[in-house]
């Protein structure tokens, strides 16, 4: 990294994994930067309003909504969401639960659109926005996608993005290559991946991988999202899962068309 614009770029992907913030020497030391320079990247992002550092000089860098805003802006311009949309309020409207896309980018899976079907009462609601990444190795959406990979081009993507800390994601997470590999094989064998309190407490998710049509490969994944006591058996909508999946797969040319 030779100028400041990638370390940069690299600050702003570091804090969009981590919401809470993070504090100058942590950043400093997950990027392998000096603190001096962190500190004046850090600064510059400040003054153009990508970050901020809310109480005073020793209180964590955090992303604003500008970055989440910018990312927005672009898939709607992009008019994937439009396509999408209809079918995911279907399946919303069906399950009685968040409905949720991701599109992969790069080796990279990355939220477009979602859909909220519950209409009261206990309900979950994403906290990540359309534009940021999946956290893959834990999430329904990120084994949904990874199933579709060899277990090595699995690992490999993983690796890069992490297995996060202990206690950072649900109790029920896979800690070991071993785990991991066992919830892509299972993923693989059903055609969908589920979880249940992997990604988050109280949380529980079932995710299918869209294809391209035309090639048989991943495009993204779908999935519906609830509170974990309520889809504790989640097997009435794997139909619903499916069937939205397929539904996004004949779309994936028009899909695919609107990222060029």
């Amino acid at each position: 990294m030779s100028s400041n614009l990638p370390r940069g770029l690299f600050i702003l992907e570091l804090l969009t994994r981590n919401p809470g913030g993070l504090p100058l020497h942590v950043i400093a030391t997950e990027l392998q930067l000096p603190r001096s320079t962190t500190h004046r990247i850090l600064a510059e992002l400040v003054s153009t309003g990508y970050v901020r550092q809310q109480d005073g000089d020793f209180s964590p860098y955090r992303l604003t909504l500008k970055v989440a805003t910018l990312g927005m802006q672009f898939l709607s311009a992009t008019g994937v969401v439009e396509l999408v949309q209809p079918v995911l309020d279907k399946l919303a409207a069906a399950s009685g639960e968040l409905a949720r896309m991701s599109l992969v980018e790069n080796d990279r899976l990355i939220w477009v659109a979602k859909a909220q079907g519950a209409q009261g009462g206990l309900r979950y609601d994403a906290l990540s926005d359309p534009g940021e990444d999946v956290r893959l190795f834990c999430s329904s959406n990120g084994q949904a996608w990874l199933s579709t990979l060899t277990d090595q081009k699995a690992l490999e993507i993983v690796s890069r993005q992490g297995f996060g800390e202990p206690g950072q994601y649900g109790p029920n997470a896979p800690r070991t290559i071993e785990a991991f590999l066992d919830c892509l094989r299972l993923a693989r064998e059903r055609r969908y991946a589920i979880v249940h309190e992997t990604y988050e407490i109280g949380l529980a998710a079932i995710a299918a991988p869209v294809l391209n049509s035309s090639a048989e490969t991943a495009i993204g994944a779908v999935s519906i999202a609830g509170p974990a006591a309520r889809m504790r058996h989640a097997e009435h909508l794997v139909p619903l899962i499916l069937d939205a999946a397929r539904e996004l797969s004949e779309l994936s040319p028009g899909i695919l068309a609107c990222g060029r």
